[in-house]
């Protein structure tokens, strides 16, 4: 191994998140922002279902760019150069994304198959005389394989689009499941080259959710600051405010400050982190809807409750406990039992809400996750700490 490839490697003791990286962290406040005002465009299951799959599109970047930067030492001006090439092709892409089911589909798609393989390609190279190239070859494979249906449904319309882009998506997604399985290198799972710091990987999570309760704060101050400060809008500023605290706290509890003991203890580092890494995309993929959530009731708060309105106001937080769940069977091997019972109350008090304004029906959830909050607090006092017993 040459030592300017060694230079560009990071170096086991560096296991805090580089400045470089925390600055790639922000074009997704936009990112999200730019998928929620989507989504309230087109407040619907087709809406809904187009804003997942931009959503998982724009996840897979943040993906590679964090494993590459788990692998390449980000002070090098190779590495930081390739990651800011990243970020502006994700600004671009988050542009579009509102209209990337409409006019903007071949800009989209275009850059992010340019964004994604380019990464790749050069990273790759830039390693070819280390055994790591081969992490990002496997990586180069998948995304070349997405590249097809990407560019395929771009040149298409309607629901012809829709299926492609879906289809690129749980290509995509599904290899990383599998570990990466590439024909001649095998796959991901316990191999050297893609050796993992398990405190590294754990900040770069923690720090990706805090992102997305930032859009939270992001919409509910925007919401508020547009309209006037009367008791209704304030009532509801302070039930948003109260909900992204709750989702903050039972995020933390115990799970959030032990993942990285539990990447550590894995049998498997690389298939622990990728559970760990579907679970905070569900998390996030409920903090979309969440804002949404939030711009409805605070601009109507004693308005006429939808039956859109009550699927976002409910499904945020539902999908959140969801990958709330699966973040704690990553860490614990278990799931706490509030879990499964916050998400039957919000199941099964949905067709109640129908009766409720919207600002009324925002305070479910909100006592929801406090009711949790609670539990959790409860439950650990005077226990000693529990430790990470991930699956094997």
């Amino acid at each position: 191994m040459t030592s300017g490839v060694a230079a560009l490697l990071r170096r086991p003791e560096e296991r805090r998140a580089a400045f470089l990286e925390l600055f790639f962290d922000l074009v997704f406040v936009f990112a999200l922002a730019a998928l929620s005002a989507g989504l309230v465009k087109n407040l619907s299951w087709h809406g809904a279902f187009q804003t997942l799959v931009l959503l998982l599109a724009l996840w897979g970047v943040w993906t590679a760019t964090a494993g590459l930067t788990d692998r390449m030492n980000p002070q090098q001006p190779l590495v930081q150069l390739l990651v800011l090439a990243t970020m502006f092709g994700t600004l671009l892409m988050a542009a579009a994304a509102p209209e990337a089911f409409h006019d903007r589909g071949l800009f989209f798609a275009v850059t992010l198959v340019v964004t994604q393989i380019g990464g790749s390609v050069v990273a790759a190279f830039l390693l070819r005389s280390h055994e790591a190239w081969r992490a990002f070859a496997r990586v180069l494979f998948w995304h070349c394989v997405s590249a097809v249906p990407w560019i395929a449904g771009a040149v298409t319309h309607g629901v012809t689009r829709s299926v492609l882009w879906a289809l690129a998506v749980v290509l995509a997604n599904t290899a990383l499941a599998l570990g990466l399985p590439t024909p001649w290198l095998g796959r991901a799972y316990m191999r050297p080259e893609f050796a993992i710091s398990g405190e590294h990987v754990a900040e770069r999570y923690r720090q990706l959710f805090i992102i997305g309760l930032g859009e939270l704060v992001l919409v509910t101050g925007l919401s508020i600051s547009g309209s006037r400060f009367g008791p209704a809008r304030v009532a509801a500023v302070v039930v948003a405010f109260a909900t992204t605290a709750l989702l903050w706290r039972i995020y933390i509890h115990r799970a959030g400050g032990l993942l990285a003991v539990a990447l550590t203890a894995a049998a498997d580092p690389v298939r622990a982190s990728i559970l760990a890494l579907n679970a905070h995309l569900v998390m996030v993929a409920g903090l979309v809807p969440s804002a949404v959530a939030v711009e409805l009731f605070i601009d109507h708060p004693f308005g006429h409750t939808q039956p859109a309105w009550i699927a976002v106001i409910l499904g945020g937080p539902a999908l959140f406990l969801v990958g709330r769940s699966m973040f704690e069977y990553a860490v614990f091997g278990r799931v706490s039992r509030d879990r499964t019972v916050g998400l039957i109350l919000l199941a099964g008090g949905s067709p109640v809400m129908f009766f409720l304004p919207p600002l009324a029906v925002a305070v479910v959830p909100a006592l929801v996750l406090a009711w949790i909050a609670v539990s959790d607090a409860m439950r650990a006092r005077g226990r000693p700490p529990e430790a990470a017993a991930p699956p094997r």
